[in-house]
């Protein structure tokens, strides 16, 4: 009789602990035979993830959003709330939301796109419930995987094309200028990095003594470009940029100028403006995140976390480049996730 009420009390244990927070249209252990395939969710207890993103106060961030309420719409015992700061350089505006959540006990798991990733790294120290870096990599014990683009690669990708496109474009002397986001920040950094490698690989020279900082604002990279046109009067073969605005911003601040009417513009995160951009010739070429699946993938392996499963460092949501031959395409993916 002992053995036996032993039994049905470890059985009953382990039952609760993989009930803890179901996943489903991925990673859920516990789907019925009717559920594979993700189109409902499973059944379970339910967990809450809390997403804290940059901002969601621009067009790539509301994809990342989408695809986070994406999942919990398809996994209906999981709460998914999404929030963030009203700008990517509202630094205390963003550790207030992490502190405040973090200490608030209302959530089994964190997904969180750090504007400042060292900062984020100290607030994280020593939280036991998982926490998952999206976007932006945070270098932290405590971080159980990073969603999110390889940024250097996919930059290098695009600077490959724009060389490629510099050139049939008739440019001789193929240079380049980046006008990037803020001074420091890890993303910046490595797209900065991967213009770099891309470019000087393809037969380019990236004049990297003469970067641009323009806090990821389009103002601002117009007023960057406006100095890039004083320096060099004579035209620059390609700028690259660290996200469409302000790519989209430094075309309309060129626009005009004869020396430039040939440079090949390049952004960052094919976003649905940036595409209606390369359409109508405003703007080059884009280096496509995709922002929707980065969202979905974060909730999902938060999830996996809760559930006590074990997950890849990186998980790579994926990249493209986006020319005008595939423009219309993406734009029609993109429409379809946020109208």
């Amino acid at each position: 009789m002992k053995k036996r009420l032993l039994a049905m009390l470890m059985s009953g244990a382990m039952v609760a602990s993989l009930a803890a927070c179901s996943g489903g249209s991925n990673g859920g252990d516990t789907q019925t035979d009717s559920n594979k395939g993700g189109d409902t969710a499973s059944t379970g207890s339910g967990c809450s993830v809390d997403v804290i993103l940059k901002t969601t106060a621009s067009e790539y961030w509301s994809y990342v959003k989408a695809g986070a309420e994406a999942y919990a719409k398809d996994n209906t015992d999981v709460k998914v709330e999404v929030k963030g700061a009203t700008s990517e350089t509202a630094y205390d505006e963003q550790q207030n939301m992490i502190e405040t959540d973090l200490n608030s006990g209302a959530y089994d798991a964190f997904v969180i796109a750090p504007l400042q990733a060292d900062l984020v790294k100290t607030l994280i120290a020593g939280k036991t419930d998982p926490i998952i870096a999206v976007d932006t990599n945070i270098d932290a014990p405590e971080v159980k995987s990073f969603v999110g683009t390889g940024n250097e690669d996919a930059a290098a990708m695009g600077g490959k094309a724009a060389v490629e496109a510099a050139k049939a474009a008739g440019w001789d002397k193929v240079q380049a200028i980046a006008i990037s986001g803020v001074e420091g920040d890890g993303t910046a950094t490595a797209r900065l990095n991967g213009y770099e490698k891309g470019i000087t690989e393809a037969g380019g020279e990236f004049l990297k003594d003469k970067i641009q900082y323009a806090d990821a604002v389009a103002d601002k990279a117009a007023n960057c470009m406006e100095a890039v046109m004083q320096n060099y009067p004579e035209g620059i073969a390609i700028i690259v940029c660290n996200n469409d605005d302000m790519a989209m911003a430094a075309a309309r601040a060129a626009k005009g100028n004869a020396a430039y009417e040939k440079t090949i513009f390049v952004g960052f995160d094919g976003i649905q403006s940036a595409c209606k951009a390369i359409l109508s010739g405003e703007e080059t070429m884009s280096v496509a995140q995709e922002a929707y699946d980065m969202g979905y993938k974060a909730g999902e392996a938060a999830v996996k976390a809760v559930n006590g499963e074990t997950l890849e460092k990186f998980i790579d949501s994926g990249c493209s480049v986006v020319t005008k031959d595939n423009a219309q395409e993406r734009l029609d993916t993109l429409k379809g996730y946020i109208g």
